[in-house]
């Protein structure tokens, strides 16, 4: 991807650790050993993934005990404190990070199910023209674009043949 549309990275005073315990001790629930091996997971890496992935891939650490119902739970915390966003892509639910990164958007292939992200100031001076047409108070916004991608356009064409000339 260009560096035109490439993501920038974004400053937090707080760990997605701390972030998340904040958040827990402000609705008073408990900070346990189990969330915070979910927290530690989800942002050691920055990832689109799902529920499933999730669990399978802790369920490959034998040392890491966390039931289903925790992890569905904790997911829906995180998103409900701001750090995880959630979409829905060919009838599963995706999350990404939301915490430390910043606005962007989506390319989502419908044959490989892939996601590109990028950023455009076009595109935002194009949402805030619009909003400001309309009077109306942006707070945020998501644009997923369907296609496919080049690899994927690479694998389904094929040589002409005589016959696409019939």
């Amino acid at each position: 991807m260009s560096k035109e549309y490439a993501l920038e990275s974004i400053e937090v005073s707080l760990s997605p650790r701390e972030r998340f315990v904040e958040y827990l001790q402000s609705r008073g629930k408990r900070v346990t050993q189990q969330r915070m091996q979910l927290v530690d997971r989800i942002f050691e890496r920055h990832e689109h993934f799902d529920a499933d992935e999730l669990i399978a891939h802790l369920s490959q650490n034998k040392e890491t005990r966390i039931s289903r119902a925790t992890i569905y739970r904790t997911l829906d915390e995180l998103v409900d404190a701001g750090m995880l966003r959630a979409m829905s892509l060919s009838g599963r639910r995706v999350y990404e990070h939301d915490y430390g990164y910043p606005q962007h958007d989506h390319l989502h292939c419908k044959s490989c199910d892939s996601l590109i992200e990028f950023a455009s100031d076009e595109l935002v001076t194009l949402r805030d023209a619009v909003a400001r047409e309309h009077g109306f108070r942006v707070t945020g916004h998501r644009l997923i674009i369907t296609g496919i991608c080049a690899p994927c356009q690479k694998k389904q064409s094929r040589p002409a043949s005589p016959l696409d000339l019939v």
